[in-house]
């Protein structure tokens, strides 16, 4: 385990987001000053190539550590400080999201501090994950005498009163790995985020997520397809299929290696095709040995194209079944976002309009001034989304539990008392 440098000054710490992003096929990280002015400014970004996670699973510790370190290290330098500690991305399939209710009498008293202090922690100690690790528990919107859909109960009045709790859950054994991983390089782990979650800060607008909209996150190894509707995430469900698995589609169809059909996808690859294609011919490498003599072969771009759409058609009939099942059907299913770095596909959102039968546009990230050029694009909503969610300073009910990382009486009190401040401006 290599210990990471510090040479450099490090900026006040409390000033500092630092995201990262362990996905299948890339790790990255971003360094953030939160000003004065609540601007969010990029100081710094690193990237290295994900080799020891598959479809969102870490399998290969030692690689994955050496990335974490090297992405970090490499932001680092751009920044010119150093980091103690990160918020994390956790993409992987088998993400769990649910409703938990719980109500409390109140006798027809007014609604105050007390009463909501009371609820909360009663909602929190009733959370069941059911033997799955909590990533999120945040309070949805709130019932009086079970009326729903109450935003801000403080100061009415009320014989019961109930909140429904939003809960993301997830396998335990992936995040502890994904943890270890990032503790090994010498990292502090402030919270493991739910992709999806910061994903829909990043490249979803406010009142997208407030009327209802579908998030699909193309990513390297994993689809995730999620809901938001009254400013919340209220469903999710993962698919495990990917953007590789167009790269190694051309790769087996054209007897070359990934890295080259890696960039075949990416230079010359559409979801769209047209007739010219079949008088473009592109050059293909391939596998072979250095001493060997070969001569590329000579493919159309609509060969191309073909094995892109083959792989594009079975891909989207399962996101068009994770729609169905999810209850996105019917005139409030009209809104599609694509992101994450399949959505970097030429044509994928005109095609996956006439496919869905929906409205779909890219989502690109938003929010934070200076990010570079590189990471403008879909590939990166999730990284800048950890940047957001940790500057939003999310109010969280997870139950005390994972060695007591996720949360305390304390910090439980403190995240409270803002939530009730906020109550009252808007009463």
């Amino acid at each position: 385990m290599k210990e990471r440098h510090h040479s450099m000054t490090p900026v006040k710490e409390g000033n500092l987001i630092t995201a990262l992003d362990i996905g299948s096929s890339k790790i990255s990280a971003l360094i953030v000053e939160k000003r004065a002015d609540n601007v969010l400014q990029v100081l710094g970004s690193g990237q290295r190539e994900s080799l020891g996670v598959r479809r969102g699973y870490l399998f290969d510790m030692e690689s994955t550590e050496k990335a974490v370190r090297e992405a970090v290290e490499q932001a680092e330098r751009i920044a010119g400080t150093n980091i103690e500690s990160v918020w994390v991305s956790f993409s992987a399939g088998g993400l769990i999201s649910d409703l938990s209710s719980t109500e409390v009498a109140l006798n027809g008293q007014r609604i105050e501090e007390i009463h909501m202090e009371t609820l909360l922690a009663t909602g929190r100690d009733a959370i069941d994950p059911d033997g799955h690790m909590v990533l999120h528990a945040q309070p949805a919107l709130y019932t009086l005498d079970g009326l729903k859909g109450v935003k801000s109960p403080i100061g009415l009045y009320a014989d019961r009163l109930g909140v429904d709790i939003h809960v993301i859950a997830a396998e335990p054994s992936p995040v502890r790995n994904l943890e270890l991983a990032v503790r090994s390089a010498h990292l502090e782990v402030q919270a493991i985020v739910a992709a999806p979650i910061a994903a829909g800060m990043s490249c979803l607008f406010a009142e997208e997520r407030e009327l209802g909209v579908a998030l699909v996150e193309l990513g390297a190894g994993v689809t995730n397809v999620s809901l938001f509707a009254g400013g919340l995430l209220v469903g999710l469900t993962s698919i495990p299929m990917g953007a590789s698995d167009i790269t190694d589609d051309i790769a087996a169809a054209f007897g070359t290696r990934r890295s080259d059909a890696e960039r075949l996808k990416c230079f010359y690859g559409s979801a769209q095709s047209s007739p010219r294609d079949n008088h473009e011919m592109i050059d293909v490498a391939p596998i072979a040995n250095d001493e060997d003599v070969i001569d590329p072969q000579r493919i159309s771009r609509a060969q191309l194209i073909g094995v892109i759409r083959k792989r594009l058609d079975h891909w989207m009939d399962h996101i068009a079944d994770a729609l169905k099942s999810l209850g996105y059907n019917g005139p409030v299913g009209r809104q599609v976002v694509l992101t994450g770095g399949g959505a970097e596909l030429k044509g994928i959102a005109d095609y996956a309009q006439g496919v869905l039968g929906r409205s779909v546009r890219i989502g690109r990230p938003h929010g934070l001034v200076g990010l570079p050029d590189a990471h403008s694009g879909p590939a990166f909503a999730t990284l800048t989304g950890l940047v957001l969610h940790a500057a939003s300073e999310p109010f969280d009910l997870r139950p005390l539990s994972y060695n007591n990382r996720m949360g305390s009486q304390k910090s439980f009190m403190g995240s409270f008392k803002r939530l009730f401040q906020m109550f009252r401006r808007e009463y």
